[in-house]
């Protein structure tokens, strides 16, 4: 149930393109209204209700936390930035920071840096006011600021939008799976592939953590664990972090079978044990990770008649075109019934995108 909400009416003649496009784009979470001019939504991190008149429009957002109003102002706010340049004269009322520190930021310290396997080193963090982390997505994005330089963390708008740091300011964004995390203790772990020969800042930097490195965090966002049946987890390395996770929230209901692909055994990392688990560990000895197709191959091995079969794919770009186009064309499974996601792209630094 949505608690918290703000509004906003934009009073000139571009809005009325920039709701056409919001329209367009979010068409499969829009709820009939039955009331010419008003249009409403239900998105994953709330709801948003759009009253038009000759004027202008009314725009309404709710969520069930300040986190999920956040991303709602920001869904609204890049919409307008995206068709207009700018966001105008848009100004929030109602619930949530009007400006300032995100409700979604925060600042997290290294307490330790080991490495797990010749390919995975994890860090643990010390952050306080955890637990909005623990639900609502298993990714974050983590930020790094400039070496030698004292870092400067985005802030709110009045507009909803995120204002980043610049010039020498910059900061270096990526995305990252919590692997686990105590709220209560306050530490969160995170696992960070290492490509040998590939600069990858992240990565860097988790070789060379210390005890008392600070950077920032924000989120929560992306898939949550899945509520199924039958549930066949696909992925490489990038993935192993989600993987794992996901297998210790498991539903003693669920049966879950994983497909993960390492260079080699000396590469598996501990993952949860039950009758109701299956982990088929597939190796490249040595072929280039992104290259070897191991994914796709063993994916149409697979009987995919079971009942209520989902499927989570992370991978390389290419793996995540191939399986998505499995799953979708060879097998037919509808949209809700998979989250095929492209982890990272080789030639590539940062997010590669998603389905």
């Amino acid at each position: 149930m949505d608690r918290l909400s703000a509004q906003a009416d934009i009073r000139n003649d571009a809005i009325f393109a920039v709701m056409d496009s919001l329209r367009a784009e979010h068409r499969d979470c829009e709820i009939d209204t039955g009331v010419a001019g008003q249009w409403e939504f239900r998105m994953h991190y709330g709801s948003l209700n759009a009253t038009l008149d000759d004027g202008g429009v009314r725009i309404r957002v709710a969520a069930q936390d300040e986190t999920c109003l956040a991303y709602m102002k920001m869904i609204v706010a890049g919409h307008i930035t995206g068709q207009l340049g700018t966001t105008g004269d848009l100004r929030w009322q109602g619930d949530g920071q009007d400006a300032g520190t995100p409700a979604f930021f925060r600042e997290i310290t290294v307490e330790s840096s080991a490495r797990l396997s010749p390919h995975m080193q994890r860090v643990r963090f010390s952050c306080r006011d955890l637990g909005r982390f623990a639900h609502g997505g298993l990714h974050v994005r983590l930020l790094l600021p400039p070496p030698g330089r004292q870092p400067v963390w985005p802030s709110m708008g009045a507009d909803g939008m995120l204002l980043w740091p610049s010039g020498a300011d910059s900061l270096t964004v990526r995305v990252y799976t919590i692997r686990a995390l105590d709220i209560g203790d306050g530490w969160l772990d995170v696992d960070f592939v290492l490509h040998p020969g590939t600069e990858t800042p992240a990565a860097a930097f988790a070789q060379s953590a210390r005890a008392g490195d600070v950077i920032g965090m924000i989120g929560p966002g992306g898939g949550d664990v899945p509520e199924t049946k039958n549930l066949l987890l696909v992925g490489d390395d990038t993935a192993l972090p989600a993987i794992g996770r996901i297998l210790e929230a498991l539903a003693p209901s669920t049966c879950a079978e994983a497909l993960v692909e390492v260079n080699g055994p000396e590469d598996r990392t501990a993952l949860t044990e039950g009758d109701n688990i299956t982990v088929h560990w597939l190796y490249r000895h040595g072929r280039e990770a992104g290259c070897a197709g191991l994914l796709p191959a063993a994916l149409r091995e697979r009987d995919h008649a079971a009942d209520n079969l989902y499927v989570w794919a992370g991978c390389e770009f290419a793996d995540f075109r191939e399986i998505r186009r499995i799953v979708r064309k060879e097998w037919g499974l509808p949209r809700d019934r998979h989250l095929v996601t492209a982890y990272w792209r080789r030639g590539t630094q940062g997010e590669a995108g998603e389905e």
